[in-house]
């Protein structure tokens, strides 16, 4: 989902009748020059099978060890994909602001945050497993503080610039821009409030674990009311204006992502709770798992099947592999992740079924997302320079890839 940027003017030297030679520059890292933010997406749609994997209801043979090669491979992609974006900013530093700038570019940047926190949990959940456990506590220190000072800064950083962006023309104000891709900023802090807790019983007893247990409380609270200011208005979209773009269709699953995380933080806060806050405090920790996250389980899975309703109807007429993809994986991971809690809390059998149905289903999303991302990376075709804007109803979303 890459914005087209105009590429530099060619240099040239003087022309063939002045008898001098004619020259070109030859463009540095051409193979980041469309690199968008949003491919931190497959970092994260990797490390959620890592996690969500731990904790499932039973124990097949060798799913610990899978769980532990997709966070290396998580870790692997993670790195990678900072030294391309690195190499990105410095040799197309033009493009790179004008994707900050882009309404439609922009949001992805709240990526780069879930990916390092996803990779950063995914470490304490399964990592440790391979590289010991103070090697993993002090590697998601690390990514838990980047992610979560990044996450915050998109979170406030992005919507503002989509405030104060110049806007041209009367369609960039019209209901039809709305996209559930705006959710992204919002929701990297939930991300840090739902793995925070991870790290609480490795720092020192007393006032470091209720500050970092309660910091994750506040950031739960930033990002689950600034969901609900948006997520009226994507509904809103649908009932008026219509199906999404046909290549957008897939971000309709990022709704997926504050409810099935939310749900997975508040069971992580009663985990974490205890003997860090005082009575009653504790105890409502516990009562808030329930009592929220049955109710926005359940309005996650209604969402799940209005959303691929119209991915199918989408597929129908036509829908082609973008990077949009890769929406059928982190939100879904993390319902899953949702519902292994809630079948902790309540002890329900039927949740254990949910937790095992979204696992699948986030097994069948990642192959189908990875394997036409390898293909589209081995013919160049996702690297390439983003297709001539369509014209249509909604230009803003039609130039994302």
């Amino acid at each position: 989902m890459v914005t087209a940027v105009p590429s530099p003017p060619t240099l040239t030297g003087r022309t063939a009748r002045t008898g001098q030679i004619r020259r070109t520059a030859h463009p540095r890292a051409t193979a980041v020059r469309h690199l968008g933010p949003n491919w931190y997406a497959p970092v994260m749609g990797t490390a959620i099978i890592a996690t969500a994997g731990a904790g499932l209801p039973f124990g097949a043979p060798g799913l610990r060890t899978v769980c532990a090669a997709f966070w290396a491979l998580s870790l692997v992609l993670l790195v990678g994909l900072l030294v391309a974006r690195a190499a990105h900013w410095i040799h197309h530093g033009g493009r790179a602001r004008a994707q900050l700038m882009d309404p439609a570019t922009a949001p992805f940047y709240g990526c780069l945050s879930m990916a390092l926190l996803a990779v950063g949990g995914g470490a304490l959940v399964v990592g440790h497993d391979w590289i010991g456990t103070p090697a993993a506590v002090a590697l998601d220190a690390v990514l838990f503080t980047a992610g979560t000072l990044t996450g915050l800064t998109v979170a406030v950083a992005v919507p503002y610039l989509m405030v104060v962006r110049p806007r041209t023309d009367a369609a960039s104000r019209i209901p039809s821009q709305v996209s559930p891709v705006w959710l992204l900023p919002v929701v990297a802090p939930m991300v840090s409030a739902a793995l925070g807790p991870l790290l609480v019983p490795h720092l020192p007893a007393g006032a470091p674990r209720a500050t970092l247990l309660l910091a994750c409380f506040a950031m739960f609270g930033l990002s689950l009311l600034a969901t609900l200011v948006m997520l009226p208005m994507i509904f809103a979209r649908l009932l008026t204006d219509g199906p999404l773009p046909l290549a957008l269709t897939p971000a309709l699953f990022l709704v997926l992502g504050p409810l099935g995380q939310s749900t997975t933080a508040v069971d992580k806060f009663a985990g974490a709770a205890q003997g860090v806050v005082p009575a009653p405090y504790e105890q409502g920790f516990a009562v808030l798992a329930v009592l929220y996250g049955v109710p926005v389980m359940g309005f996650a899975l209604f969402w799940l099947a209005l959303a691929g309703a119209m991915v199918v109807r989408a597929h129908r007429r036509g829908m082609r592999f973008t990077m949009t993809w890769w929406a059928f994986t982190f939100p879904v991971g993390t319902c899953v992740t949702g519902a292994e809690g809630l079948a902790r809390h309540t002890g329900l059998v039927v949740y254990d079924g949910i937790a095992v149905a979204l696992y699948a289903l986030l097994l069948a999303a990642w192959t189908v997302a990875a394997v036409h991302t390898a293909r589209g990376l081995l013919s160049g075709r996702l690297l390439a320079a983003p297709r001539p804007v369509p014209a249509g109803p909604s230009p803003t979303t039609a130039r994302t890839r």
